[in-house]
């Protein structure tokens, strides 16, 4: 394995720490456990005997009997930890995951530890590391509460919401409908009470004479959440020339991403801007001047202090931008080079290996690729067998990453995490026959579920062995190509007739209704959830479907 050579390693880090198995890497560090614990080279490692019990650690802290839950903030300065009999070691926090906490040593190693194996006074800290976070995380919008990116909070279509619709219509059922200066397929993106989607407009808008290219513009438009009005609009002119024709999606396919200071929009070869949240422009970065018959489609995904850019279109690059300036971090890929990130539609995400290990996925034609978000450095890749451009957005669960994509042959695998070079012999678990070419899955308690892009077809799969559970064609479903949604124990079908499919959230085949919002437009945006409603967008309307009262999950 190699890295980037045009990766920026953080000041303190070896280019060699990034070229292991995190996964031996943990069972070494289980051995040691095993063994009776010892601090050995900085890795701390706890007697059982001397472990504080959890339950006096929750109830202690006063927290839920099931730990802290999951927060990621960004990490705290370093100090001295200690284990419960006093042995010591540098390190900060980088997340806590329940009743385990991630730490990092100076010298840039991550490693995953039992909290109740801490002095004391190190479980109060991380307790208050923990709630910053979690309030941090709230007001960037990493939370329930805000659809701040493409597929919800972690990027998988899941939402925790309860209370949502099951059956609605044009006439039954709507909070709101808004008519949109302009089409698009970005999805609607929520913050608070307020809610965000691209569009354009003057050239190639369906339904409308073709217009000049000249005329050409994105929009960025905020609505207000409770009664959807437009609050406002920023035009920004493209950047020419542009493709004389985008087959499907129009020039308008990515969401954007919000925190808490800052809107991220990514316009193609016109580049990504960042926008305050009262619509003002505050940057404006190029990542490429590459177009695509298909357009540019994938979304911002915010890391840290980073947002991340899938600019395979633009450059066949992944790029990593300064959230607060639009400054280059780190860029991986390029035309021409041998990691060049090419056919690549679908938004990167960010998973979490076994051993604690942050991994930002990304997967191109034939390749599943993996870096460090922190500096862009090379951790795996594995073959897919998929002959194909990659358009789904991935999903991931108990370290496992699971890819769809192409039209026949090979058209899904699982890979699992934490591996090193090319892992394909070794961490590739299965491929399949059955996929999808546009429309992504979502997981839940084992299994996989998705809609065929075009057969109609609706699939739930064993994740663990990729064997199909059921295999049920959904009447008249014509084509999808919005993500899957999972929320209140249902699965959430759009298609592009504006028919949304409902299904109950089990390994057995059930409907549960068919809602028609048919408008003579096309629906690509996938759906997302504001409270206890959905947001669906067409090339015409933005729909808000639910109770006038669902909006109380949402934060002001």
């Amino acid at each position: 394995m190699t890295c980037i050579t045009n990766a920026r390693i953080p000041a303190g880090l070896r280019e060699n720490d990034y070229q292991h198995d995190c996964e031996h890497e943990h069972e070494y560090d289980s051995a040691w456990f095993a063994a009776g614990g010892h601090v050995r080279e900085g890795i701390i490692m706890f007697h059982r005997h001397f472990q504080v019990s959890a339950l006096f650690w929750v109830s202690m802290l006063g927290l839920a009997a099931s730990g802290f839950g999951q927060s990621q903030g960004m990490p705290s300065e370093y100090r001295t930890f200690r284990d419960a009999i006093g042995r010591s070691v540098q390190a900060r926090v980088m997340r806590v995951d329940d009743d385990r906490v991630t730490l990092q040593r100076t010298d840039g190693k991550q490693f995953t530890v039992p909290i109740d194996g801490f002095s004391e006074a190190d479980q109060q800290y991380l307790q208050q590391w923990y709630v910053k976070a979690d309030s941090q995380r709230v007001s960037n919008g990493d939370d329930q509460r805000d659809w701040y990116r493409f597929r919800g909070p972690a990027g998988m279509g899941k939402s925790a919401a309860t209370g949502l619709p099951v059956e609605w219509s044009q006439d039954e059922g709507l909070v709101w409908k808004t008519e949109l200066p302009g089409a698009g397929a970005s999805s609607p993106i929520t913050f608070g009470n307020r809610v965000y989607v691209t569009a354009y407009t003057g050239y190639f808008v369906p339904g409308q004479p073709p217009g000049n290219m000249a005329d050409l513009q994105r929009h960025l438009i905020e609505l207000d959440l409770e009664d959807g009005r437009i609050l406002w609009n920023r035009a920004v002119p493209a950047k020419l020339p542009e493709e004389e024709s985008i087959r499907d999606h129009g020039f308008a396919a990515n969401s954007v991403a919000i925190d808490q200071d800052r809107i991220y929009a990514f316009f193609g070869k016109t580049g990504v801007f960042a926008f305050d949240h009262q619509g003002n422009q505050l940057w404006q970065t190029d990542v490429g001047s590459q177009t695509s018959g298909w357009g540019s489609a994938a979304s911002p995904v915010l890391y840290q202090d980073m947002v991340f850019i899938n600019a395979s279109v633009e450059s066949e690059s992944l790029v990593a931008l300064d959230r607060a300036t639009g400054e280059v971090r780190w860029t991986v890929g390029g035309a021409r080079q041998p990691d060049a990130i090419r056919e690549a539609w679908n938004t990167p995400l960010v998973v979490t290996a076994t051993c604690g290990r942050h991994e930002l996925v990304i997967a191109s034609a034939g390749t599943v690729w993996a870096f460090d978000p922190a500096s862009g450095a090379s951790l795996w890749t594995c073959k897919t067998d998929i002959g194909w451009y990659m358009v789904p957005t991935a999903v991931a669960a108990d370290g496992v990453v699971y890819y769809l994509g192409g039209r026949s042959g090979i058209t899904s695998l699982a890979v699992r995490t934490g591996g090193s070079g090319d892992v394909t012999a070794t961490h590739r678990l299965w491929t399949s026959q059955k996929g999808s070419n546009v429309s992504s899955p979502v997981y839940l308690d084992g299994h996989l579920y998705w809609a065929h892009e075009s057969n109609g077809i609706a699939y739930c799969v064993e994740a663990a062995t990729g064997r199909v559970v059921y295999e049920e064609r959904l009447h008249r479903a014509g084509q999808i190509y919005a993500a899957a949604l999972l929320a209140d124990g249902r699965i959430y079908y759009v298609n592009r007739d504006g028919r949304t499919f409902v299904l109950a959230a089990q390994p057995q085949f059930q409907q549960l209704a068919v809602n028609d919002l048919s408008d003579r437009s096309i629906f690509n945006a996938s759906p997302a959830v504001a409270g206890n409603r959905l947001l669906l967008r067409s090339d015409k309307y933005l729909y808000c479907i639910g109770s006038e009262s669902g909006l109380s999950g949402v934060s002001e």
